[in-house]
């Protein structure tokens, strides 16, 4: 496990508050994985999206980012960037700022990992068809080995979150539930 890092990615206060009342389950069992890694000291990483004042990251061909851009949403310094609360980090633990969608575009965690010896990313995050779906391919092409725990990760569409567990996610990862996961690490 000492190549290993948990990756708990978005779970920031402005995109949690996207799940409505499943917020609360969700974070329980974010939690509960972020708790047994450090228990087995398993490196956890946070990673958040953030932009800087005026968001000059953002281009005006992102589609994805440009509301965002003229709303002021989601500033490095603003509460809705901040990770929640339930699962503040240590201050030996990394939180790294992205500026994309993936984990890895317009952020330093690939130099963190490789930094650290890590090959093996276990991800968690909100959303499972947003950073989740992005990291898991960025991270494959980079020669990862991706662990996905199902329920520990989130999207606003559950029937979208089910097909990239059932069928997409198979194809490049070992998909598990938080609770297989840790199991594992009791063995």
């Amino acid at each position: 496990m000492a190549t290993t890092a948990v990756v708990i990615m978005d779970v920031q206060n402005g995109i949690v508050q996207r799940l409505g009342e499943r917020s609360a389950a969700y974070l329980d069992t974010v939690v509960k994985v972020r708790d047994a890694a450090r228990a087995a000291q398993v490196r956890v990483i946070y990673v958040r999206v953030a932009f800087r004042a005026g968001a000059p990251e953002i281009s005006d061909k992102n589609q994805a980012f440009t509301a965002l851009a003229g709303t002021g949403g989601l500033l490095e310094y603003s509460n809705e960037t901040q990770i929640h609360e339930r699962l503040a980090p240590r201050t030996d633990e990394v939180v790294v700022t992205k500026r994309r969608v993936s984990a890895f575009s317009g952020s330093d965690l690939d130099v963190v990992l490789r930094a650290m010896d890590i090959d093996t990313l276990v991800l968690c995050g909100i959303s499972t068809s947003g950073v989740v779906l992005s990291t898991v391919r960025q991270a494959a092409d980079l020669d990862f080995k991706i662990i996905v725990l199902a329920d520990a990760c989130a999207d606003t569409d559950p029937e979208v979150h089910e097909l990239l567990i059932n069928k997409v996610f198979p194809r490049q990862t070992l998909v598990l539930d938080a609770d297989e996961w840790i199991k594992q690490l009791v063995i």
